[in-house]
């Protein structure tokens, strides 16, 4: 036998201790998981109530989601795919730079340009919400393999 003690299944006490440590990573992994989906859906709530808030509604024009309240990652997005849509239209197919510095469209086309953004970066926190949520779920997955391993016994011999 070597220098660690066999104990009654078989496994020396040092195997018990790895084993040990990898279900304490298990439940770290598990615990991380459920703060990362906890936290995802607080954002992505709060981003959804904050858009709502705005009362924006998709124009009839819009590619998709008419008459509806701009509240998700997708109407966010046709709603700044519409504004660019009006920009252009206001500005005959010109954008900001394309502009001279003394036309008055310009300023409509700044401010499209700002609402667009704030819009993208509504989309994009939706989809680190989302990110933050499946990557949760996997970690709650690893941690649960993890447990799952170190609680198997090998064989004896």
């Amino acid at each position: 036998m070597s220098e660690a003690t066999a104990t009654t299944d078989g496994v020396s006490d040092s195997d018990g201790g790895r084993r040990r440590i990898v279900r304490i990573i298990g439940v770290l992994g598990i615990i991380g998981g459920i703060v990362l989906i906890v936290a995802g859906i607080v954002v992505w709530v709060m981003v959804s109530a904050q858009l709502r808030a705005e009362n924006i509604t998709i124009p009839d024009d819009a590619m998709a989601f008419q008459g509806q309240t701009v509240a998700g990652p997708l109407t966010a997005y046709v709603q700044a795919d519409i504004i660019q849509h009006h920009a252009l239209e206001a500005s005959d197919g010109k954008t900001y730079a394309e502009l001279e510095m003394d036309d008055p469209v310009r300023a409509t086309l700044m401010n499209a340009s700002f609402l667009r953004a704030s819009l993208f970066t509504s989309v994009v926190s939706f989809g680190v919400a989302a990110f933050a949520m499946g990557m949760g779920v996997l970690s709650i997955l690893f941690g649960w393999a993890l447990r799952t391993v170190a609680v198997l016994r090998p064989r004896v011999r």
